[in-house]
Parts: C-alpha cells; structure tokens; sequence
C-alpha cells in the first residue's frame, strides 16, 4: 500500500470486516499512520510532560557523541515515547543513537521463562536497530552499576530512561540519576502509559471511580498517532559488539525449570499479529465473553504488554476505530486497558508498601487483624502444596495448572484463586506472599503494578470497599466455589485443565 492512498482506503483494510487483511498489510498500514503523523519525531510536537529529568544536569554537554536509552520496561522500536525522546536528543544534538538492555542475573522470581520471551524479543529489535543505523549494547549488570563508566568511556551525552513503579527500578534509575547526573541528564519517559502517571494524579487514588475521569479528560491531549522512528542520521564512532543470543542466558540465577510456554512468541511481530487477531476475532464479543474463563474472549495482549514488546496506546489505536460497529467491546477494552491499568501504576507509584499488609487501606488492615487467628480445619502452610496444585478444591488446581502450563490465568479465577490462597493460609502476610510469589514465577505478565494490584485487590481489599463480616476474610470481598458455579461451566474448564481434588489430614 501507498503512504499516498486515502486514509478512508486504509481505514477499510484494517476494520476487518472482510476478514481478509494479512498481518503485513495491518503494520504497513499502521505506518502509513506514522508517516502520515509526521516525518520524523522532528516535525512531531512532543509532549514533555512525558519527560521527567531526574538529574542535577539538564542539558545535552557539548562534548557529547552520542545518547543513550536505556529499555527495561519497553522493549521496542516502534511506537515507543522513550525511544522518539531519544532520537530527538540525538539529532538536535547532530550525535549518534544507542539503545542498551543490561541484563541482570536475577530480578524478584523471574524465570527462565520470562528471559527468555526478553532475549527473543530483544533479538528482534537488536536487527531492526541495525537497519535504523541505532547501536544495540547488549551489556550484562546493574544499570546504576555498568551505565556511568560505559557513559563515560563512549561520550554519551544523555541517558533515557523507561518508567517502571517498582521499587528496585525505582532505586536503580535514583543510583544512576546519583552517579552520572552531574556529567550528563538522566531523563525519564513514560512509554508504557497513555497519560503520564505523575499526570494522571499527583496521589494515590482510592479506586477506578476516582481516576476514571482525570485519565480520560486528558485522553485528548496524550492519546495521539505516534511518528515513525527513522533511519538515524548520524553515525556512531564506535560500534555495538552483536549478541550472542545462544550464551545470553548462560549465567542467570534463576528457576530453570520454568520453560517458555509451548507457542507463544515474543517481539514486537507476534505482538502486533496477535493485536490484529483479536481485533478481529476476539473483540466483538470482548464485553459479554471476557469473564467467561471457558470462552476465548481476552485480548491476549498481555505478554508482549508487559515486556513493551508492543504499546497499550497503540492498541488503544487500532481498538477505537472500531467503536462504532462494537461500542460496548471497545468501552470495556478501554476501561480495562487504560483505566485500570494506569490505576495499577499509580498504585505502586505513590504507595511504597504496594506489595505488603502495611500498603492496604486502614479498614483491611483492622479487619485481617482481627480475624487472623481463625482459621479453618483446611489451612496450608506449605507452598508446595498450592504449586503443585495439590489442594482440595479442583477449581482453584485447575487454574493453578493452567498457569504453570500456559503461563497465563484467567482474570475472574484469578480473583478466586487468591482469595483461596488468603483463606487456606495461617496468616494474611503469607497469603499475600505465595500469591505474588506464584504469580511472579509462572505468569507471564508477572513482577508488574497490575499483578501486584491484583493480588492486593484480592486478599488486602486495595480499590474496594468494606463488605459483609466473616470468618477470616472480615471485610475483604468473599469469593466461593458455588459463586464460580453460577457465573461459568466450572465443570468444562476442569475437565481441560484437570484440577483433580487431593485431601489433607485435619490441623
């Protein structure tokens, strides 16, 4: 297709009414948006709200080669605000382009088959940044630790930084902003929100109803086209050493047990097909199938999300042109996947206890308090029992599995399945433990603000409110096995996981 073609023409391949559009066709089209956007990010108006810097020097030095970004959070080339910052550092400043990843041995429970989604995505970019005249530095460390001397060694001027609300990354980019910044500016972008979260609200918000409208009276400022990133302009004087993809896992620290999940492919390609193949297939019943966990009606998007292998505002993008043959899909899309997942960030951001007891709302804090020392007969203290999904409730075995297996767990039993865990465990502090443990091990959109969120709504009551007594939950929202039952075929997602029922002596 053209860039010349009438935007209505393109419009009409990527609709999917047909059903005829080949995944080559959706990304030609996509950048045809880009070129129709701007040229390059230097005929694109950016917005520096987007743009925190975090060091005492501001501005690029004049003795500078190059600029650096460095990705943790956003994993990508296209559609990527740290990215676009970055090359629009480099050519005001006539100097080359370098992207790095530093690879650690170990971050929290990440396990092989997180790395490895990393390494198979990052292989990717590494050859589209070799047609892009970009450097890719594959280095292995600590950024804070690796970064200042590699900055220095090579002159580069600046350092980009992706925003991620997680304490370590959060000490990280500090340690570098602490080390280097008075050389060169450590400037930090959010990529992986639509609205900045220092934007979207200035605290934590209580819940979805009160961040809702901040967020989405800001869409029309931030929700834009992206311009293309461009073939880069000015050579580097020195050039990145090619990775070893085969040896780039050699000396990690982790599960090795935890393989890649049987077809699932990483990188910015497979993200994008599986964008087109839920637009097409899977969006128009995505508001009465999506809590359904026996109907295939998610968006699926969140392993290459959660890496920024792809952007949340480019599916956002491609989502809304579809808003009036499918209003109520593309509402509760854009609920899901601005809403609550910009919540989530906020949450961590503002909250430094987001991952304790300490970090619920006072209410869950008094009500687990109060109830911490009644137990039922049935209370696991092992976490092998609940990893090896040997429990006594085939349900909660089953979504267990499935998430060991696939990588993945439905939302609606991920709900029951922590909650279970809070009510099978001696204390609300283990519950809460196991579940981030287990979540951050086996799924692939672990170790993230949504996932800690998820497992804090569960069992700490954090964007909910006060609910009806009981034993050991108090106040936190009850679910149970006979609520499952009438909200799905418990029976049909059992029988393809095979959660068998396993029985334990009375404590």
């Amino acid at each position: 297709m053209s860039g010349n073609e009438p935007l209505t023409k393109k419009f009409k391949k990527t609709n999917f009414e047909a059903g005829t559009s080949k995944t080559s066709n959706f990304l030609n089209d996509i950048e045809a948006e880009r070129n129709k956007t701007a040229s390059s990010i230097m005929e694109f108006k950016f917005n520096k709200k987007r743009v925190r810097v975090l060091s005492e020097q501001k501005e690029v030095p004049e003795w500078a080669e190059g600029v650096i970004y460095w990705t943790f959070r956003d994993e990508r080339i296209h559609d990527n605000w740290a990215l676009l910052y970055a090359q629009k550092l480099a050519i005001k400043n006539k100097v080359s382009l370098h992207i790095t990843f530093c690879r650690l041995k170990q971050f929290l429970n990440c396990s092989l088959r997180h790395y490895k989604h990393i390494f198979q995505g990052l292989e990717e970019l590494e050859t589209e940044c070799k047609s892009l005249n970009i450097q890719f530095h594959f280095l292995i460390g600590c950024a804070a630790d690796i970064l200042p001397d590699f900055v220095k060694k090579h002159k580069l001027g600046a350092i980009i930084v992706d925003f991620m609300p997680v304490r370590e990354h959060m000490s990280w980019t500090k340690q570098l902003a602490d080390r280097i910044g008075s050389k060169v500016p450590v400037i930090q972008v959010d990529a992986h929100n639509i609205v900045p979260c220092w934007v979207a609200s200035d605290k934590q918000e209580y819940s979805a109803r009160t961040i809702r409208n901040k967020i989405n009276n800001k869409l029309p400022e931030f929700l834009t086209e992206f311009p293309p990133v461009i073939k880069h302009p000015f050579p580097s004087t020195f050039k990145a050493q090619p990775t070893n993809w085969g040896e780039a896992d050699k000396t990690l620290e982790v599960d090795r047990s935890v393989v890649s999940v049987p077809g699932l492919k990483a990188g910015f390609k497979a993200g994008m097909s599986e964008l087109e193949q839920f637009l097409k297939k899977r969006l128009p019943k995505y508001s009465t199938d999506r809590n359904n966990p026996i109907k295939d009606g998610l968006s699926k998007l969140s392993p290459w999300l959660h890496f920024g292998q792809i952007s949340a505002q480019r599916c956002i993008l491609e989502v809304s042109k579809l808003s009036k043959q499918y209003p109520d899909s593309v509402a509760a899309y854009r609920e899901e996947a601005i809403v609550r997942r910009e919540l989530s960030d906020n949450f961590c951001f503002y909250n430094p206890k987001y991952d304790k007891i300490e970090g619920a709302p006072n209410w869950a804090q008094t009500s687990l308090n109060e109830h911490r020392q009644v137990l039922f007969f049935v209370c696991i203290t092992l976490l092998s029992f609940l990893e090896e999904s040997r429990t006594h409730d085939d349900l909660w075995n089953s979504a267990q599995i499935q998430l060991v297996k696939e990588g993945k767990m439905h939302g609606f039993l991920r709900m029951y399945w922590a909650k279970k865990i809070l009510e099978w465990t001696d204390t609300p502090e283990r519950a809460l433990a196991d579940a981030i443990y287990l979540n951050d091990k086996y799924s692939m959109d672990g170790r993230d603000p949504s996932g800690f969120v998820g497992c804090m709504w569960s069992i700490c009551g954090i964007h909910d409110q006060g609910w009806k007594e009981r034993e050991i939950f108090g106040k936190i929202r009850y679910m149970n096995y006979a609520g499952c039952k009438r909200k799905f075929d418990i029976n049909a997602f059992i029988a393809r996981y095979g959660g068998m029922v396993h029985k334990y002596t009375k404590k």
